[in-house]
């Protein structure tokens, strides 16, 4: 019997009440016989991941949590975070050769750079920050990264 990857051996006292069971579940549940027939093979990993996708959520997390407090001492904590994260993604979108979402993730990490700050009034921070926040969903979603050969 061959092992499986990932998965622990057909028949295993690992699987769910073991290999009868879930031949006669199979055959009975409709829901699986959809999902069996969609086209996609047992076990077939996409040619791609989104790994700047987890980044750029908590990043639009953060932008849209801290609208509240543009004007205070406290929004240098958000700014280091904005900063840091958009950095990360930035590495991601080289990954993945999408070299416009590089462009605006690094305006980004320039603009909330905590270290040498922009001078720009308050409305138009808040109004940075959801463009901002929007730009990161976007990107997020956008970049994928191709899956190294095995």
């Amino acid at each position: 019997m061959t092992a499986r990857r990932g998965r622990p051996p057909i028949g295993s006292s690992q699987q769910r009440g073991g290999a009868r069971p879930q031949t006669a579940a199979r055959a009975t549940d409709p829901r699986r016989a959809s999902a069996s027939g969609s086209g996609r093979g047992t076990g077939a990993l996409p040619d791609f991941t989104r790994p700047a996708l987890a980044p750029s959520l908590l990043a639009a997390v953060v932008l849209l949590a801290c609208v509240a407090f543009i004007d205070s001492s406290a929004f240098v904590f958000a700014r280091w975070g904005v900063t840091v994260l958009a950095l990360i993604v930035l590495v991601f979108a080289i990954r993945g050769r999408a070299w416009w979402a590089a462009v605006l993730t690094a305006a980004v990490a320039v603009c909330w750079n905590p270290v040498l700050t922009l001078p720009l009034p308050g409305q138009l921070w808040a109004g940075l920050q959801l463009v901002a926040a929007a730009l990161f969903i976007v990107v997020g979603i956008a970049v994928k990264v191709p899956r190294p050969a095995e």
